[in-house]
Formats: structure tokens, C-alpha cells, sequence
């Protein structure tokens, strides 16, 4: 056992993710929970709760506590964040008794959804908990020099937000965060369907058009892929073929969104900070980074070099548990 264990949690609104500071990742599920509706009881969290997803009898239902990066359902967090606590545990080997944990709340959160995860945590049993802004982490998990005094520009496109930052000498310059990611993506890309082929498909299929044949608005070679879902006429089950250019247009109205986003955030940068942002360029991270032909498009709309982060899936995670040595300098003390 160890009594001071230190670890990262990065609480997303599609995934979970815990970073320990000897192992590395030591868990990453999705941020569900299946839930018995006349117990209250959790019967699963994590991957184990979204296979149940639309496939649950009546009194079972799989739901995600967590919308957009904050708190929406504070006792289906904690219940959930206990059983990540006891799987991390389990994974290290070790139990986790009374861990110091550091974890990310997006920019644009309140004071008051700051509390709800802050309470979260400690009522999992943590013994200090530190919160830290995600642009932040993500920066310091994509191996930027965020204490240094040059431009690290930042672009974290999550599930539930979009975050892009300009960090500088550990601290954030411009900032701006909207309540955009990829959850809202698959939300078009079902909207999409139902109101073009009368289909009704459910949210993991969407995630897996987008991730299959979803593009950023470039030119590209055409893909197809065959959906499955209940035809909203007859009530049968219906197959219908997608092509990737529909998928881009059902998708680009909130692309644009997240360009504007940071179009708005580097133009706030201050002059001196501009030229480092021309020579360094931005980083991409988050799972909607990961969206086919995002970096070239980036790239070709705001004219700077557009890089992908080494682990774009977990560079929050990796830098919420790096980051509590940087905690001083970033002035996050515990709330």
C-alpha cells in the first residue's frame, strides 16, 4: 500500500481516462454508467455500461453523467468515479489510499461546476485534489514547454467542448472554449440520416461513421459504408449505403464552428507571442483531432503548421498526472 499515490483523472464526456504517475494510463473507459432504475443501483461503469447502450430491458438504462467536460448528474459521477477509483486500484496493484489527485475541468467552466468536481473527487477518497484547466494539461501532455515565454497554442476537441488556448510561462494568455465536440458531431450525423433514408440509428453507430468515413470539409477520395437501423416508415430493421462526402456535409456547419473558435482566439494573441505561433505553429489534440483530413484542412484555413499531438486521445490525461509538479507554477492550489 501507499498512503500518498499520485494521479491524474481526466473527467471527459466521452471517456475516463487515469494517469499514475509510475505506470502511466492505467485506465481509460468510456464515461457511462448503467444504472437499475428502481434500485438506484450502478450495475456497470465504463465499457462493460456502453455495450448496454439501447440494448437494456426497461428498468436498466446506460447513461453518461458527464455533459459537456462538466458534472450533470452528480450522484451517478461519484457512484462512477468510486468503481474507476477501485479499478485503477486494481490495475496498479495496489490500493489507492488517500491519492493526491490532480484533475481537469474545461476553461470554460463555473465556479460552481469547479465545486461539483472538486466534491466529486474528494468524496471518492482523495486525500488533495487539484484542479487544472485542460488546455493546460493538454499542453503539458503534448510535451510543450508551457513554462517557458513562447507561444504553445492548444487546440483540445473533446467530446463534450472545444478548447483552444494560448499558454505561455505556465499560464494561459488567450482562451477560448465552446460546448462543441464530437458528441455533438455524431448528434448531426444521426439527424442526418433520420432525415434524409427515414433511419434511425443510435449513437454508437454514428460515432462509427464518423470515425470511419467522417472528413473535414477537403477534398477526398470517396468512401462508402453500410449502415444498419430501423427504418422510421416501417418500423423494420433497413440497410442503407453512406458515402463520405454527405457524412462531411452533415458534420462541416460545426467544423466551421470550432475553426471560428480558434480564428477568434489567435487573433486576441498578443503581437510578441504572434511570431512564435507563425514558427511553432498549433497542436491538435482530443478525439475529434483524429477526424480524416482535420490537420490539412486546419492547416490550410488559419495558414500556420498544424502538428498532431503524440497521444491526442490521452494528452489530457498524461498531463493532468504530470502536472503536479508544475502545480506551483501554474498557481493551482487546491480549491
Amino acid at each position: 500500500m501507499f498512503a500518498n499515490a499520485e494521479i491524474g483523472i481526466d473527467l471527459g464526456t466521452a471517456n475516463i481516462l487515469v494517469y499514475s504517475k509510475n505506470k502511466g494510463i492505467i485506465l481509460n473507459e468510456p464515461s457511462v454508467v448503467a444504472i437499475d432504475t428502481v434500485t438506484k443501483q450502478v450495475l456497470a461503469v465504463g465499457a462493460e455500461a456502453k455495450s448496454m447502450i439501447g440494448k437494456t430491458p426497461g428498468k436498466i438504462v446506460a447513461i453518461r453523467p458527464m455533459k459537456d467536460g462538466v458534472i450533470a448528474d452528480y450522484d451517478v459521477t461519484t457512484s462512477m468515479l468510486r468503481m474507476i477509483m477501485k479499478k485503477a486500484s486494481k490495475k496498479t496493484g495496489m490500493a489507492l489510499r488517500k491519492p493526491n489527485v490532480v484533475v481537469c475541468t474545461p476553461s470554460g467552466s463555473t465556479s460552481v461546476e469547479r465545486r461539483a468536481i472538486h466534491d466529486a473527487i474528494k468524496n471518492c477518497g482523495a486525500k488533495h485534489v487539484h484542479l487544472i484547466e485542460e488546455p493546460v494539461a493538454a499542453a503539458i501532455g503534448a510535451d510543450l514547454p508551457v513554462d517557458e515565454p513562447v507561444a504553445n497554442v492548444i487546440v483540445d476537441i473533446g467530446g463534450g467542448t472545444s478548447e483552444v488556448a494560448i499558454i505561455s510561462y505556465g499560464g494561459v494568455v488567450s482562451c477560448q472554449s465552446i460546448r462543441l465536440g464530437g458528441d455533438r458531431l455524431d448528434d448531426d450525423i444521426v439527424q442526418y440520416v433520420r432525415k434524409k433514408y427515414n433511419l434511425l440509428i443510435g449513437e454508437r453507430t454514428a460515432e462509427q461513421i464518423k470515425i470511419e468515413i467522417g472528413y473535414a470539409p477537403i477534398d477526398h477520395p470517396e468512401m462508402t459504408m453500410e449502415v444498419r437501423g430501423r427504418n422510421l416508415v416501417t418500423g423494420l430493421p433497413m440497410t442503407v449505403t453512406l458515402h463520405s462526402v454527405e457524412i462531411q456535409e452533415a458534420i462541416k456547419e460545426h467544423l466551421l464552428q470550432i475553426l471560428e473558435t480558434i480564428r477568434t482566439t489567435l487573433e486576441t494573441s498578443p503581437p510578441e507571442l504572434s511570431g512564435d505561433i507563425v514558427d511553432r505553429g498549433v497542436i491538435l489534440t482530443g478525439g475529434g483531432a483524429l477526424i480524416n483530413g482535420m490537420q490539412e484542412w486546419l492547416s490550410q484555413e488559419i495558414v500556420v503548421p498544424v502538428h498532431l499531438a503524440p497521444s491526442p486521445l490521452e494528452s489530457v490525461a498524461i498531463g493532468t498526472g504530470r502536472s503536479l509538479k508544475f502545480i506551483h507554477k501554474l498557481q493551482k492550489a487546491a480549491t
